[in-house]
C-alpha cells in the first residue's frame, strides 16, 4: 500500500509542478488616462488578482535603449508618458521580481501609444516552461530505471 501511495503521490506531483509554476504570471493592461492626453497608465496583476505592487516597469526601445519609468503603486499601478523620440515598437517590461514578468510590444506613431495594436509575449525570456519539461522527463526516466523487488 505504501507504495501505491508514493507512485501515486510522484504522478500527482509531476503534473501539478509546472502547472504550478505558472499560478503567478502577471497580466498588464494600459490606458490612457484621458481621451486625448499622451500619459498611460499600466495596471498589472498576478493571475490570482492581487496587484503587482512595487513592479519595475520600464521601456526598451527599437534601438536597445532603456527607460526606467518607475515602480507600480499599491494597486499595481504606474502612469507615464512615451518618449517624444519614441517611434516605433517599444518593448514594455513589468518586472515583479524572478519569475513574475510580463512583456508588451506598443506600437509609437509620432510619439503616440497605437494602444490598439499592443501584443503580449508572456513566456518571453521565461525558461520555466522548458526546465519544467526537462525535470518531468528526467524524473520519468530516473524512475523507470528503478528496479522493482521480484
Amino acid at each position: 500500500m505504501a507504495r501505491a501511495f508514493s507512485w501515486r503521490t510522484l504522478t500527482v506531483l509531476a503534473v501539478v509542478s509546472p502547472a504550478a509554476a505558472f499560478g503567478h504570471g502577471i497580466e498588464s493592461s494600459i490606458t490612457r488616462l484621458q481621451e486625448l492626453s499622451d500619459s498611460l497608465v499600466i495596471e498589472s496583476r498576478f493571475s490570482s488578482g492581487e496587484p503587482t505592487s512595487a513592479a519595475l516597469v520600464r521601456l526598451i526601445g527599437p534601438d536597445g535603449s532603456t527607460v526606467e519609468l518607475g515602480r507600480t503603486d499599491a494597486h499595481g499601478q504606474l502612469s507615464f508618458v512615451i518618449p517624444e523620440q519614441g517611434d516605433g515598437t517599444w518593448e514594455l517590461q513589468v518586472d515583479g521580481g524572478p519569475g513574475h514578468r510580463d512583456y508588451l510590444e506598443v506600437p509609437i506613431q509620432h510619439g503616440k501609444a497605437k494602444l490598439d495594436q499592443i501584443s503580449q509575449h508572456p513566456t518571453k525570456n521565461n525558461p520555466l516552461p522548458w526546465l519544467s519539461a526537462l525535470g518531468l522527463t528526467a524524473m520519468l526516466l530516473g524512475l523507470s530505471r528503478i528496479r522493482r523487488p521480484r
